[in-house]
């Protein structure tokens, strides 16, 4: 079964050349060219990825991933004429895993949705029923549903949050940098400008959700002058995972 691409350009020519080299590949492609058809069409076609562009005429790229992230985990890949950092780091801190600066190669852009989505399949393999859990099962990592349970309840976090905090939680006690973090997450060698600084702000995020005192933290530590390690008691059951 080929996988859905929701792809999201009020530029026509753009939605069409994407369309056209999307559809070479395998991917089965929706289009849409405003912000209300697109979160319509995210809902009904439960897309495997969503290449979704900032300038849109109703409402921005940033606002949609804003409202998809409430509800959907879907990889997401932002296009944007906006080339300073600031405004590319947002988005991914929104929860883009990835963004293209335009103009771009058509090229690139399948090539970043076949790495993204690689990377998405690398989590789902893992066997049935493989969770983490620490502090008593205050905090559990559900590998195969890519679900965080906190305190009782499943909170919401981006795909790129997940990877940090499923990686780091495998290792306890394992000193990361910002580097060895970015590689985690980017496993098919792409890099960013920038983004090696958006990892502090992703951290931040997850202890706004995991962390009863975000201030004094007992998960996710900060190691001075090396990165983090993540700081959680696990539960027995851990030892055999």
């Amino acid at each position: 079964m080929c996988q859905k691409i929701l792809l999201v350009d009020d530029e026509h020519m753009i939605t069409e050349v994407l369309e056209a080299y999307l559809r070479k590949e395998g991917y089965e492609v929706f289009t849409s060219d405003n912000g209300l058809d697109a979160l319509r069409k995210a809902d009904r076609v439960n897309p495997d990825l969503i290449v979704l562009d900032l300038m849109l005429p109703d409402i921005s790229g940033e606002e949609i991933c804003r409202l998809l992230r409430k509800e959907s985990d879907v990889p997401i890949l932002m296009l944007t004429a906006k080339s300073g950092e600031d405004e590319r780091i947002n988005g991914i801190v929104l929860g883009a895993d990835d963004y293209v600066t335009k103009p771009f190669s058509p090229r690139e852009v399948v090539v970043r949705v076949q790495a993204i989505l690689r990377r998405v399949r690398k989590t789902e393999h893992v066997p049935v029923g493989e969770q983490l859990s620490f502090n008593h099962r205050e905090l559990i990592i559900d590998l195969l549903k890519k679900e965080i349970t906190w305190m009782g309840g499943t909170i919401n976090v981006t795909p790129i949050e997940y990877r940090l905090l499923s990686n780091m939680a495998q290792n306890p006690g394992r000193v990361y940098s910002r580097m060895d973090l970015l590689d985690k997450i980017q496993e098919d060698g792409f890099s960013y400008e920038g983004y090696e600084r958006s990892i502090d702000t992703h951290i931040k995020n997850l202890r706004k959700k995991i962390e009863t005192d975000a201030r004094e933290p007992k998960y996710i530590l900060t190691v001075f002058g090396m990165g983090y390690k993540f700081g959680g008691a696990p539960d027995a059951k851990n030892a055999s995972l």
